[in-house]
């Protein structure tokens, strides 16, 4: 049985993760910083003591990243990269700031771009965070940097992942980056059938 470590996990399980992750082939292992949410362990990225190296064969994290300070990331993606088995791989989602500007560009920096089960979604909330959830005291909502694809990717790569696949959805309702990173060099095919697994169709 593998297993998956789904960080910054919420109250979210298994069935909102991925299609490759939400099968019984998969274990997964719930990281949060927030107790509330009865995650398996408590912990941040910059911090994952409580999770032992090179055990878990895969991380998903999704809107997470952007909730670090820019040099906090590193120390992150190091924390990844030490828990991962020598043969795992990371899936990361967080928002693409180049679809989001070219918005602020246009000057609808407070227009809706689309509409959430939370609300309209302006491109104000995208870049800063929900302002509706700080508002309530939420600031764990606060974003504090942001990734373009390229930059996405030279990052991971920068971080020690060998091999790195990326995508853009830079369109209503989803302005999102996705990318997986393997610890270890896969062939162009390898990399391409994970993809598929674990990328939005």
């Amino acid at each position: 049985m593998k297993s998956f470590l789904h960080v910054g996990c919420g109250p979210k399980r298994k069935d909102r993760t991925t299609r490759g992750f939400n099968t019984p082939d998969w274990t997964e292992i719930r990281l949060d910083i927030d107790a509330s949410v009865q995650p398996d362990v408590i912990g941040t990225m910059t911090d994952m003591s409580a999770v032992a190296s090179e055990s878990v064969d895969a991380i998903y994290s999704s809107h997470n990243i952007e909730h670090l300070y820019p040099h906090e990331v590193p120390l992150a993606l190091a924390e990844f990269i030490r828990v991962l088995k020598p043969d795992g791989f990371f899936v990361v989602t967080c928002p693409d700031m180049q679809s989001v500007c070219a918005l602020i560009a246009e000057d609808k920096l407070t227009e809706a771009a689309y509409t959430s089960p939370a609300g309209p979604i302006a491109p104000l909330d995208i870049l800063y965070g929900l302002r509706s959830s700080m508002a309530r005291g939420n600031l764990y909502m606060a974003h504090r940097c942001g990734f373009t694809q390229r930059v996405l990717t030279g990052t991971l790569q920068s971080s020690g992942f060998k091999t790195v696949a990326s995508m853009a959805r830079g369109r209503a309702p989803y302005f999102d980056l996705f990318a997986l990173a393997s610890k270890s060099e896969r062939p162009e095919i390898e990399m391409r059938e994970l993809a598929g697994l674990h990328f939005p169709g």
